[in-house]
């Protein structure tokens, strides 16, 4: 492991949102409205992010992911350069069958690249953080060994917290809501009141000083072979 280098001030946030109907959606969708209505001013003229104005606070870019791909043909380009440029990557979205939603997941598989994010070269993201903000239909208790999930919704987070090892990345403690569907009002807003408060104060977290970052992992170069041949056979695989 090695030590959490210092944050830069005002670094950037990279809200990455997907809901396959958000428009539908109690909760995920205020937590998206609050990162676009931060105290902001809109970045590049881009509507779907925006920067706060004030001093060492981050700016902060939401990308929602149903929005942007609808026809799932993902610019890989476009989010890899966002990447680059954040410090801190929010993966938020509601828990599909112990995992996320089919769209992030490919936006995983096609974004992530090996020798980008990871594997020889794959430096892109080394040094950032990844939050995981998500949200449940089951309620908490129903997560536990004599319940119907049968495991503590800890045991759901290993692929997450080695995706983000892989890279290189620090994983920092989920933002949890259970229960999605029957939580009151207050809650709800006392959830997305500590989301948009957590935004605006990166990387001001009192507990980010006891966390360290993920392994520099050597993956051998010939873990994904790159002639067209093999590319080839992956494909027919």
């Amino acid at each position: 492991m090695t030590a959490p280098p210092t944050s830069p001030p005002g670094a950037t946030v990279l809200v990455i949102t997907a809901h396959p109907q958000m428009e539908q959606s109690r909760i995920n969708r205020r937590l998206m409205h609050s990162a676009r209505t931060l105290p902001i001013k809109p970045v590049n003229d881009d509507p779907t992010g925006a920067a706060n104005t004030e001093p060492n606070a981050p700016a902060v870019i939401v990308r929602d992911l149903y929005a942007l791909y609808p026809d799932y043909l993902i610019d890989v380009a476009a989010e890899q350069a966002l990447l680059a440029d954040a410090q801190l990557v929010v993966w938020q979205h509601p828990i599909h069958w112990y995992s996320m939603p089919p769209l992030m997941k490919l936006w995983l598989d096609d974004v992530l690249a090996f020798g980008w994010a990871y594997g020889p070269g794959g430096n892109a993201l080394r040094g950032k953080d990844l939050w995981l903000v998500a949200t449940t239909g089951g309620p908490e208790d129903s997560y536990h060994p004599t319940s119907y999930n049968r495991y503590f919704f800890d045991a759901f987070l290993p692929p997450y917290e080695q995706t983000a090892s892989l890279c290189g990345m620090r994983f920092l403690p989920p933002l949890l809501l259970h229960g999605a569907h029957r939580v009151d009002e207050d809650e709800i807003d006392a959830h997305v009141g500590v989301f948009a408060q957590r935004l605006s104060s990166y990387p001001h977290w009192p507990e980010l000083d006891s966390l360290l970052y993920g392994l520099i992992t050597q993956v051998p170069e010939d873990a994904r072979p790159e002639d067209a041949e093999s590319a080839s056979e992956r494909a027919g695989a």
